[in-house]
């Protein structure tokens, strides 16, 4: 990762809104299978800044322990070869375990730290990928109350898609126009309303169609992805 970047041009890279349109498309089109899988892209999303972070401040102890979170979350698994006094895994099962359990102390050691909200978030993520449904939507909501607006946000958009998959369309919504209203580094306006629109469309298609095409015109990192989904809305 360039240490030239600064904070706000690395969270603005392309991988976020990349991963966060195929995110919103897997969770129209799969609602059921989106309470399992969908907070997976948002997990990758907050480990990126979250590496950045890491690697731009002063080392503090629990500065080291996330660095060492996200190391294990890297790791190569099998035949894959580590780097010299890096970790690797036989499986992925083990792995799995392995980051889980750092994180875990992670958030319980330094709760209510920014490094505790990562690992909360991460964990939400991991909980949703195995079905427990109940609790990550109780560690994003933790995240979303309680971290900086960064995080939050990123909270709040997860669980807007959470709420879009278990049919809370109303919630989603309002979610979703509070952080149009309100953008920062990690959700900008234009990626939640590109979101929100895609929530909307199978309920308020002309709406869609309007944000849609507004997103499209405008030369932005998401302009391409709007213009895919305005062709994929059903033609009046």
């Amino acid at each position: 990762m360039p240490s030239n970047l600064t904070r706000k041009e690395l969270l603005k890279q392309d991988k976020f809104t990349v991963e966060a349109g195929h995110t919103v498309d897997y969770l129209s089109a799969h609602r059921k299978e989106a309470v399992r899988y969908g907070g997976i892209a948002l997990a990758l999303i907050v480990l990126v800044a979250a590496v950045f972070y890491y690697r731009n401040s002063q080392h503090s102890v629990r500065e080291q322990v996330l660095g060492e979170a996200i190391a294990l979350s890297g790791a190569p698994v099998g035949q894959a070869a580590a780097a010299p006094g890096s970790p690797s895994f036989a499986t992925q099962a083990a792995k799995d375990d392995a980051v889980t359990k750092a994180f875990t102390k992670l958030a319980a050691d330094y709760s209510g730290s920014e490094e505790g909200f990562i690992a909360e978030y991460y964990l939400g993520a991991t909980a949703l990928d195995a079905g427990k449904v109940d609790e990550a939507r109780k560690r994003y909501q933790d995240v979303a109350d309680h971290a900086n607006v960064n995080y939050a946000s990123l909270a709040k958009l997860a669980l807007a898609q959470l709420d879009f998959a278990e049919n809370r369309t109303a919630e989603a919504e309002a979610l979703l126009k509070g952080l149009m209203d309100h953008p920062t580094d990690l959700v900008s306006k234009t990626q939640a309303t590109y979101t929100y629109a895609k929530v909307i469309a199978p309920t308020k298609p002309d709406e869609a169609r309007k944000l849609l095409t507004q997103l499209a015109g405008q030369q932005s990192d998401i302009s391409q992805l709007a213009l895919t989904a305005v062709n994929d809305l059903p033609q009046k």
